[in-house]
């Protein structure tokens, strides 16, 4: 293997968006944070709370000779709206925008490309709002959020949020899962 390489995202709810490239073939590990606030090691409920100024990430652990930055980034894009601004469906505030936390100029450089290419190219029918921001005040989350969706799949947001978006996913992403 490869030395691995590192994304983190915000695209709503991180229960969704760490199951899924949890379930990829190249991710070594997806892990539940937060990122780009304020507060010093925040709680979930202070990042609930709206008041950190962090948001709801995703650590991405990948083999870069099974999966590239750009890999990575598409599937980001189709796991949620990049539209929706601070806000994925029923979930408000800023602690859900969607947000990619760049590690190095290549990874920032990147991001700013596709979401260029996907404008020009009026993927979305309405303006990308996704930020593109140097990774700063990561705190990963609790450890009862680590594979959360796969040790609560009774739990309500999670049959009716996670299970139908992984659901979509796995169709679509077929060819790419473990």
């Amino acid at each position: 293997m490869s030395k691995l390489e590192s994304a983190t995202l915000a695209g709503g709810c991180f229960w969704c968006i760490e199951s899924a490239f949890n379930k990829l073939h190249g991710v070594v590990s997806a892990k539940s944070a937060y990122a780009g606030g304020e507060v010093d090691n925040p709680t979930y409920k202070q990042v609930c709370s709206g008041t950190t100024g962090h948001a709801e990430v995703v650590r991405v652990e990948y083999d870069p000779e099974l999966m590239t930055y750009r890999d990575v980034l598409e599937i980001f894009f189709a796991l949620h709206d990049p539209t929706q601004l601070n806000r994925q469906g029923n979930d408000i505030g800023t602690q859900y925008r969607s947000a990619i936390f760049f590690h190095d100029e290549a990874q920032k450089q990147s991001a700013e490309a596709i979401i260029a290419e996907m404008t020009a190219d009026n993927t979305w029918p309405e303006p990308i709002v996704t930020e593109v921001v140097a990774l700063n005040n990561y705190y990963e989350a609790e450890d009862y959020h680590q594979e959360y969706f796969d040790n609560n799949p009774e739990n309500q947001y999670c049959a009716m949020v996670v299970g139908p978006k992984l659901a979509k996913f796995k169709k679509n992403f077929a060819s790419r899962l473990k």
